[in-house]
C-alpha cells in the first residue's frame, strides 16, 4: 500500500483482526438499551453482479443481491443493529430477534409494510411486548420509459398501528429512510 509502505495483505489482515474486535465491542455495548422508539428498513445492494445477471455456476458463491437490514433509535440516531443477508423471513426473524435482544424497555417499533416483519415482531417481542406499527404509503402511478423501473410519486401515509398502543404521531420510518440513503450515498454499489 503506498500510504503505509506494507503488503496488501498484511494491511488488509490488520483491518480484519480490528474489525472483529470492534465489532466484538460494540456487540457488548450495544445491549440493555432504553430505546423510546425505534425504526427498521432494509436497503438493497449487490456484490459482483445484479441477481439477474449472476452466472448460473457462480450462484450461492455469495455473489448478486444482499440486503442490509438496518435499526436506528429515533430520538439519539444510534444505529443500534443490522444484519446483512437476503430479503427473507428467515432474515427478517434473525433480525428482528437481534433488535429485541438489544432493548431493556417496552419501544415503539415501526417498519414499512414489508410482510416478513409482522411475524419477526410478534415472534421476538410477543404479542404484547411491544407497541409496534407501519406507516402504510399511498402512491400516485407514473410513467417511465418501458422496461424501467419507476417509482410512484408517495401522495401520503396512513399510520396503521399492528400490536400494542404505539403514538400515531411517531408513527414513521423517515430517519432510518434518511439513514439508509446516507449508506447509499456514501457507498457507489448501494446506488
Amino acid at each position: 500500500m503506498r500510504l503505509t509502505g506494507a503488503a496488501k495483505a498484511i494491511v488488509t489482515k490488520l483491518l480484519v483482526e480490528v474489525g472483529t474486535v470492534c465489532a466484538e465491542s460494540q456487540d457488548n455495548a450495544l445491549r440493555n438499551l432504553t430505546c423510546q422508539r425505534v425504526q427498521c428498513d432494509e436497503i438493497w445492494a449487490f456484490v459482483r453482479a445484479k441477481e439477474k445477471n449472476v452466472d448460473p455456476e457462480l450462484r450461492g458463491q455469495g455473489i448478486g443481491d444482499v440486503w442490509t437490514w438496518t435499526a436506528i433509535e429515533a430520538d439519539t440516531k444510534l444505529m443500534f443493529a443490522w444484519h446483512i443477508g437476503n430479503r427473507s423471513g428467515d432474515a427478517a426473524r434473525g433480525f428482528i430477534a437481534d433488535v429485541a435482544s438489544r432493548i431493556a424497555t417496552r419501544t415503539q417499533l415501526t417498519t414499512d409494510g414489508l410482510g416478513w416483519y409482522r411475524p419477526a415482531v410478534e415472534k421476538a417481542f410477543g404479542w404484547n411486548g411491544v407497541d409496534y406499527a407501519m406507516p402504510v404509503k399511498s402512491c400516485a402511478a407514473t410513467k417511465g420509459k418501458p422496461g424501467q423501473y419507476s417509482p410512484g410519486e408517495c401522495t401520503g401515509a396512513e399510520p396503521v398501528p399492528v400490536m400494542g398502543n404505539p403514538d400515531k404521531k411517531h408513527i414513521s420510518t423517515s430517519f432510518v429512510e434518511r439513514s439508509n440513503l446516507t449508506i447509499r450515498m456514501h457507498n457507489r454499489r448501494f446506488t
